[in-house]
């Protein structure tokens, strides 16, 4: 149903808008909760328990599609086993001028220049302190564009502490292409020395929550070995794989229309190949030592378990699902069932 008619009538929208409008619809009382009956499928064997937290399921929702926090109530009812929210800085901010969405059919893919576009940490938080407990939430926090990045922890501190009772693991966005020097906080020493104080601060609490990083996937090889080494020297829970990428190699999509529509980062099918092997790669590289959530060009149940097969624990869809639709969710469930 979603691809024979939803589909077509939301694509004939500039993307931006036609989020908008599904947003809007699932917001109506019980249209969510009537559509969510076609597509849930639950299963014992598809629970997991990973960095401490229970997951109903493996397959979670991306950042970016519910920013603010308002739409994960009503997403819940498509069967995800955990959405994660944001990506969420201390202050509120409008992001990039639109347009910073575009839609690359022929690749079925995504490109965004988004900025970090969010109500800020405070106003996410008050709407979700009435969220029910038995779904999990996660947060992927990052940095307001004038915040330079010598003062870059200090954002993070914030936005940890204001969401800390709210939501159930933290994920630390250093890699969106969209706000401009993020990416330089993947370097060594900035990194440790981002990683080392939010995990100082965490230690510090009563309820410590899982951290995560969410890395690029245009890093080299010798750069993912610097992150492994990372990761266990700041002791932190695991890593999502991978972020939008800045590469545009081998798209179908014209090279005038790419042009036309600028920076931004490309999710979607064209990024399979590269994070799956950064998956793998950080996985057998690491000797199985900590969780990795696998994200990037998910398209259908094959993509789902080529992520788990090369070493995710959990997976996430975003470009995935607004091409494929709700139905994808239940078809890799019943997949991963059947095995």
């Amino acid at each position: 149903m979603y691809k024979l008619s939803i589909r077509k009538i939301l694509f004939l929208l500039p993307a931006e808008s036609a989020h908008t409008v599904v947003s809007v619809i699932l917001k109506i009382p019980f249209v969510s909760r009537i559509l969510g009956k076609f597509y849930r499928f639950e299963n014992t064997s598809l629970q997991r328990e990973v960095f401490g937290l229970k997951f109903r399921n493996p397959i979670g929702l991306a950042a970016g599609f519910d920013k603010n926090a308002k739409l994960f109530k009503n997403l819940g009812h498509f069967g995800f086993g955990f959405i994660e929210i944001g990506t969420i800085t201390p202050k509120a901010q409008s992001g990039n001028p639109k347009p910073r969405l575009f839609r690359l059919v022929p690749d079925q893919a995504l490109i965004n220049r988004m900025g970090f576009n969010n109500a800020g940490a405070a106003a996410v938080a008050r709407r979700l302190k009435k969220r029910r407990s038995d779904f999990i939430i996660g947060a992927n926090i990052g940095k307001n564009k004038e915040t330079p990045n010598q003062e870059a922890f200090r954002d993070y501190e914030e936005c940890f502490m204001a969401l800390r009772h709210v939501v159930d693991y933290f994920v630390i966005n250093v890699s969106s292409p969209n706000t401009p020097g993020l990416r330089e906080l993947q370097e060594k020493e900035p990194l440790t020395k981002l990683l080392r104080h939010l995990q100082k601060l965490n230690e510090s609490l009563s309820n410590p929550k899982p951290i995560l990083l969410k890395i690029a996937p245009d890093l080299s090889n010798a750069h993912l070995d610097t992150i492994i080494e990372i990761v266990k020297q700041t002791k932190i829970d695991g890593i999502v794989a991978t972020n939008t990428t800045i590469s545009r190699a081998k798209l179908k999509t014209s090279k005038d229309i790419l042009t036309e529509i600028g920076e931004g980062g490309l999710s979607g099918k064209p990024l399979a190949k590269r994070s799956t092997e950064i998956i793998r790669y950080l996985y057998q590289k690491s000797n199985r030592s900590f969780p990795i959530i696998g994200v990037g060009g998910i398209h259908s149940p094959a993509d789902a378990l080529e992520k788990l097969d090369a070493g995710a624990s959990l997976i996430q869809l975003y470009t995935g699902f607004i091409y494929e639709g709700p139905a994808l969710i239940k078809e890799i469930k019943r997949e991963l069932v059947d095995r």
